[in-house]
């Protein structure tokens, strides 16, 4: 056992290296890959299939190639592409079967070679990768929603000096900081290389699923079609989405002590479960005796009434504003 454990290590190890170097590739591929993405009609042509076959293993073109024209294949496009991840579609269906042999592989030998526990680390192992891209959207698009009033502000003073509306994006793109001004930047890229400007800006709000971004894009469209002030309808979204960004910290800041007293008791058991199986394991297999039924029944029961709980106190400590 021994053995077997060390070898598992040292395979969790490398799998682990070669999936951050995976990760961590260029900006400007990626920056390509959004392009052709979301320009189909525009542009594809022959710089798609030099860009698809550019710097790939034959595994991953064969899958992309496979998956990306379904459903499923542009839905996992867009959300990576919302979280920023530097993946193709292939590259990310490598890394959850990755995910997937790895958990296995750690709950059978931590589990005293126990198929069941492998299992579990597997079914485990494939929600990882999904959790962790949902964890990057959400980082991202809080720090984007921080930032767009200082956008929203910077574009305002930008058209009231006499700037056009491509010369203010322009402007976002080179005095903000990422990632509002990764995006403009894609924007003003996609509108340079003849992009309608409704387009481009729906391109946008695909890659960011913010409710006031909608908004400003939304104004900006309407006030391109009727005519109007831009300067000054932006201001008024900005002085809007501010409040709105205040009263949501007093929200968070009042309501705290119940969103970690539901995390608290979702973790709670599975620690002292933890905790048990570590000292005293007998106890913790008599779950697994039979009839087994029983036993399963049980650990799924108070499994499904910890996700219940959890989800009711986060909805209480969710105020929408």
């Amino acid at each position: 056992m021994p053995l077997v454990f060390w070898i598992g290590l040292g395979l969790a190890i490398l799998l682990l290296l070669l999936g951050t170097v995976v990760a961590l590739r260029g900006e400007k591929s990626l920056v390509d890959r959004r392009l052709e993405q979301y320009l189909d009609d525009v542009y594809q042509d022959a710089r798609q299939e030099g860009a698809k076959q550019n710097r790939e293993g034959v595994l991953v073109n064969w899958l992309t190639k496979r998956i990306e024209p379904t459903n499923f294949g542009e839905s996992t496009a867009r959300e990576l592409a919302r979280a920023d991840l530097k993946l193709k579609i292939g590259e990310y269906i490598a890394l959850i079967v990755i995910a997937i042999g790895l958990m296995g592989l750690l709950g059978y030998l931590f589990g005293g070679g126990s198929w069941l526990f492998g299992l579990v680390g597997a079914l485990l192992g494939a929600g990882i990768p999904r959790l962790f891209v949902r964890y990057q959207q959400g980082k991202r698009l809080r720090k984007f929603d921080e930032q767009l009033p200082d956008m929203l502000n910077l574009m305002v003073n930008s058209l009231r000096t006499g700037f056009s509306a491509l010369q203010a994006m322009e402007a976002v793109s080179q005095e903000m900081p990422s990632p509002i001004s990764d995006e403009f930047r894609r924007v003003v890229q996609e509108m340079q290389l003849g992009v309608p400007m409704e387009t481009a800006l729906d391109n946008l709000q695909r890659r960011i699923a913010s409710g006031d971004l909608d908004l400003a894009i939304t104004a900006i469209n309407i006030q391109r079609e009727v005519g109007g002030n831009l300067a000054e309808i932006l201001d008024t979204i900005s002085y809007t989405i501010r409040e709105r960004v205040r009263m949501q910290g007093e929200i968070r800041a009042t309501t705290a002590q119940v969103a970690f007293s539901g995390r608290f008791l979702a973790f709670m058991p599975l620690i002292i479960s933890g905790v048990l199986w570590a000292v005293n394991r007998d106890y913790m297999m008599g779950f697994f005796e039979e009839p087994v039924i029983c036993g399963i029944s049980m650990l799924i029961t108070a499994g499904v009434m910890l996700v219940v709980g959890y989800v009711a106190l986060t909805r209480l400590a969710q105020i929408e504003i």
